[in-house]
This record gives structure tokens, sequence and C-alpha cells, in this order.
């Protein structure tokens, strides 16, 4: 996992709230065994039509947003199953940050653990900047100030709880973790042998 400090990108603006994870990835997608590769099938069937044509009217279909890295989203984004999967499909499409209302528990931890950053932000500020968001936004997101820049300037503060964020810094996804206490455990090992 890479280290996140900051980050500044282009925002998308998904309206809409209870998203879940067969939304985000659909189940028929889930047959990889590898991790990557899951980016084309986001939002699939918002994207594309039966016969596999874009959507001109979805969101992420407009050129505008075709370079987007920061999704705004609606509340209890990433609800319904625990599936890995959608974190996954929404790093390899090439989101950095998800920044919403709410999301579901099991989405919001894996997301974490795969180096997304998620960002519980008060609903009236996400729908503010969605609304910028159709004009066109750029956010710049610092991790170590815990600040997010708009385009006009405004600089708005938001919470991580610390083992998230020292995670994030450090590029640290849970075996990286573990390997830090790679000395003891090897210690261990010898001793217990």
């Amino acid at each position: 996992m890479e280290p996140f400090k900051e980050h500044k990108g282009i925002a998308v603006p998904l309206n809409r709230g209870n998203v879940d994870t067969d939304q985000i990835i659909p189940k028929q997608f889930l047959k990889r065994i590898e991790r990557t590769g899951f980016g084309e099938f986001l939002f699939f069937h918002w994207r594309f039509d039966d016969d596999g044509n874009l959507r001109d009217e979805f969101v992420l279909n407009q050129p505008k947003y075709e370079n987007a890295t920061i999704l705004l989203a609606g509340d209890n984004f990433g609800c319904g199953s625990s599936r890995e999967h959608a974190p996954w499909a929404l790093e390899d499409y090439g989101f950095k940050v998800i920044i919403a209302p709410d999301f579901a528990d099991i989405f919001y931890n894996n997301s974490l653990k795969n180096g997304i950053l998620v960002i519980k932000m008060n609903e009236e500020q996400v729908q503010q900047w969605m609304k910028k968001a159709e004009q066109g936004l750029t956010l710049d997101v610092d991790l170590e100030k815990q600040e997010i820049t708009d385009t006009d300037g405004t600089v708005v503060s938001f919470d991580i709880p610390p083992y998230h964020k020292e995670k994030l810094l450090n590029g640290w996804d849970d075996i990286a973790l573990t390997l830090l206490e790679e000395d003891a455990i090897q210690a261990f090992e010898e001793k217990r042998a």
C-alpha cells in the first residue's frame, strides 16, 4: 500500500444515498482472484446500458469527470454486503478519497485497509461541494493536517481515527503492520521451537 499524505484531485458528485456494494461492483464480476481489474466494472449497471453502451447521463461518463479521483457520495455509502471488492473497484478506477455524510461500517474499514481515505463530512458541506462539482471542483486533501481545501480556498477540517491515520500515512496494510513486530515474532518462534 502506498503512503497517503496529501492528494489533490477533481471531485465527482454521486448524489445518491444508500449506494450498496452490489451497485459499486455487481456480483457477476466477483469471480476474479486478483485484486486488480475491477475498475472497469465499477457502477456497471449505472455506467452501461443492456447493450454495453455508455449511458451519457451517468456522472462518471461525463467528460469533465474523466480524471476524477475524489468521490462525493450520499449518506450510507457502501451499505449491503461486506465484499472487499467494492473498495478494490473504486481504487482500481482511480479514486483516492471518498467523502460522504456516513458510510457502512464494513465498507469504511475495508476502504481504509486498502488505502482509500474515506472521510465522514456533515451533509450540508457535502451538498455544497456536490453543487460546486457540477461546475468543476478540485479538492486538496491533507491527511497530516486533516484539512480539505476547495477551489475557492475554503478550508474544512475532518476527523479520522488516529490508528487509521497512522496506517495511511505510513502505507501500512495489516500485513505490514504485523511485520513491524517481525523481530519479536521471530524471537518468540525461536524460543518456542
